[in-house]
């Protein structure tokens, strides 16, 4: 283990290299560029190729042929680059191809704003592209966790054959923290069947393509997300074992959360924390003990977005078994004394719920 200072942007590009990624195409978009200079420099130390592409659709068909080859790969982006991605993104999910996207969040819907945000949740979770499929979905709240979550994306996209998203901000990409960086790993590119090689030395002909000739291919598709929803729910519980009022977030959210339930709890106020990891699959399975519980009074999800976004998956997981609130933003970064005195209203009855039974 190597020990280093990095930003979040940096974690990513290094996580990636270590993970033995050796190829990115992308195009710089605030607030990731940081990403793409950092590997400009990087790629080449390893044999790995960067490529700067010309835009960000023709970055994510170039992901598309490496992975199509066995090579670990990535690229990166952000608010109206991210949605150039989404074809793309469809195109190799339809492919069951490995590879991992980044989306470091801004604010706003179009071009929208360089300020941190957290209004990509439905796009990356629901998907954008056309089509039945779905992308792994990793939020990371610390910089370390993103050097983390980095390396295993490339570990279950290869797992699943499908592409992951990591779904950070800019907030958590723009921080400088402590990271423990993991030692180098040298991936093999020939060890697939499916990757194409070309016909010459002894290789037989193979096509990459959308997988629709395969048997009963919408019973296939169903129970591969089936099995993705069963087993890769990644969450943290904080203090939820007593809290009768329970905040949901992620990201930088989740951090400003955490203190929030540690000032609350010494005003009297008995609350908690779920932070999702996995963004889908959502963690359904965090709120089954809660569920049971008659003294859970309120949820709260708490994001950076107007249109409560995430709140729709706390209502889904928690079975509306008590009316759940959100904060009301989209370019705002919480403080603590905000979520407390939303909270302390709801209990006295003067906020309107998002969802209620």
């Amino acid at each position: 283990m190597e020990k280093r200072l990095l930003t979040g942007n940096e974690a990513i590009a290094e996580a990636a290299v270590r993970a033995g990624c050796r190829f990115f195409a992308g195009y710089p978009i605030t607030p990731q560029s940081e990403i793409l200079e950092y590997l400009s420099r990087r790629m080449p130390e390893v044999g790995g190729k960067f490529v700067q592409s010309e835009s960000e659709l023709s970055g994510i068909s170039m992901v598309y042929g490496a992975a199509a080859a066995g090579f670990r790969t990535f690229t990166s982006s952000s608010g109206p680059g991210y949605s150039l991605l989404q074809e793309g993104i469809s195109y190799i999910a339809s492919a069951e191809l490995p590879c991992v996207i980044v989306d470091v969040q801004r604010y706003g819907s179009g071009l929208g704003d360089i300020y941190v945000g957290q209004s990509d949740y439905w796009q990356a979770v629901r998907n954008g592209g056309h089509g039945d499929y779905r992308t792994i979905v990793y939020a990371p709240s610390s910089v370390q966790e993103t050097a983390d979550l980095i390396a295993m994306s490339f570990d279950k996209a290869e797992q699943y054959r499908n592409p992951v998203t990591v779904l950070s901000d800019a907030s958590i990409c723009h921080m400088m923290e402590p990271v423990e960086l993991p030692e180098m790993h040298e991936h093999d590119p020939n060890q697939y069947d499916w990757a194409l090689k070309g016909k010459g030395n002894g290789h037989y002909k193979r096509i990459t393509s959308a997988l629709y000739d395969i048997p009963d291919f919408d019973h296939y598709i169903a129970e591969k997300y089936r099995n993705i929803e069963d087993n890769e729910q990644k969450w943290e519980s904080f203090r939820t074992e007593d809290a009768d009022v329970v905040l949901v977030a992620y990201g930088i959210s989740a951090r400003i959360c955490e203190e929030t339930v540690l000032i609350g709890r010494e005003n009297g106020l008995r609350l908690g924390l779920i932070r999702p990891i996995s963004l889908y699959p959502f963690p359904r399975q965090a709120f089954r003990e809660l569920n049971s519980r008659s003294d859970v009074r309120a949820y709260f999800s708490v994001e950076m977005t107007a249109l409560h976004q995430m709140a729709e998956d706390v209502a889904l997981a928690s079975k509306m078994r008590c009316p759940i609130y959100a904060m009301d933003g989209g370019m705002t970064v919480y403080e603590p004394e905000d979520i407390l005195k939303r909270i302390k209203s709801a209990l006295s009855g003067k906020e309107r719920t998002v969802f209620q039974a």
